[in-house]
């Protein structure tokens, strides 16, 4: 086989443009991410052309960027897995010899260490919503994260909500894939579904919008829910209601880092929210929200079908009760027989 010599910028970006058919905008954004420490790896060693690779040199390359990032086996897997994907992708194009796909090293992992733990406790998802209930009720803030934890879904699916998509006579959110006017949601077509909402979520709902929700419209002409002066709140800003609610300071609880609140970064500047060690991400909300579900004895397949998740996916990554919690439930059910 004759290789076609091709710089790695140059491969990077026809392999990303290639991928933009099958893979959600932010899955492309977490390829590029992962992928530029090996750009970046390829200019340290002068390697200006992927002819050049060898299985050697990507094992050099794993263990240099397992170093250089103070990689966990978690972290250090998934970029070693996407790169294998690309070196593949790199074969299909005879950048690369055939088969060196194969030579690209990952770790193993055992079930328990592919899950990541962090989780929104039950009580404090309820001491958080309590705060803002009561000291900034309606806020965007307290719409963004109740939202998350009532519904269990994903930032993508609350960036994508509009005005529109709620009902509140039927008491009820749908959640649509609109990749054309820049709201894609994760699993696409197949995370499209019809949301049931509580009393408490639909007044707190209507008391936003009513009261509260700037009257803009997004670039496409259409009204956000989650909405700022300057039209819909992206994903990103989600992202920092939620470090910034979560906070414990925030709401005048203990650090338990025992930080002074006047003098941690993460507490007086909200735009630093994220460094705080003891705030969580959404996506903790959502494992906290599925497990609070499973303990409040909502069926798997209820939980699986309003989280958009498969039951296998709960098992593995989202059900955090432990096995005598489990135990302790079916009993529950056994009694009831």
């Amino acid at each position: 086989m004759s290789l076609e010599p091709i710089d790695p910028e140059t491969a990077l970006e026809l392999y990303l443009t290639d991928k933009e058919a099958e893979l959600a905008e932010s899955s492309i954004q977490s390829h590029r991410y992962r992928l530029k420490h090996f750009l970046r790896w390829c200019e340290m060693e002068d390697i200006d052309n992927l002819n050049d690779l060898t299985g050697r040199k990507l094992q050099q390359y794993r263990l240099w960027r397992r170093d250089d990032g103070d990689l966990s086996v978690a972290s250090e897997k998934t970029q070693m897995d996407t790169l294998r994907v690309f070196i593949r992708w790199a074969e299909s194009i005879d950048a690369v010899e055939q088969d060196l796909s194969t030579k690209v090293r990952s770790p193993s992992m055992t079930p328990e260490q592919n899950t990541r733990d962090e989780m929104l406790e039950t009580e404090e998802a309820e001491a958080v919503l309590s705060y803002l209930a009561k000291y900034d009720y309606a806020s965007r803030e307290h719409v963004t994260v109740a939202l998350m934890w009532h519904t269990m879904m994903r930032v993508s699916s609350v960036n994508a909500l509009d005005i529109d998509d709620y009902n509140p006579g039927e008491q009820y959110i749908e959640v649509h894939h609109r990749p054309e006017t820049d709201t894609p949601i994760k699993n696409k077509k197949d995370g499209e579904r019809m949301v049931a909402l509580s009393d408490d979520i639909c007044m707190l709902i209507d008391d936003w919008i009513e009261e509260k929700r700037p009257n803009v419209t997004d670039d496409f002409g259409r009204e956000p829910l989650v909405a700022t002066r300057e039209g819909r709140a992206n994903k990103t800003t989600l992202r920092k209601y939620v470090y910034q609610a979560t906070r414990p300071c925030f709401r005048g609880a203990e650090c338990p880092e025992d930080r002074d609140p006047e003098e941690c970064e993460a507490a007086v500047n909200d735009q630093e929210a994220f460094r705080c060690p003891a705030n969580v991400n959404p996506h903790a909300i959502r494992r906290g929200s599925i497990t609070h579900s499973l303990n409040s004895d909502l069926p798997d397949n209820v939980v699986s079908d309003r989280a958009n998740v498969s039951p296998a996916v709960i098992e593995q990554h989202y059900d955090r009760r432990t096995e005598k919690e489990k135990m302790e439930q079916r009993r529950d059910y056994l009694d009831r027989l």
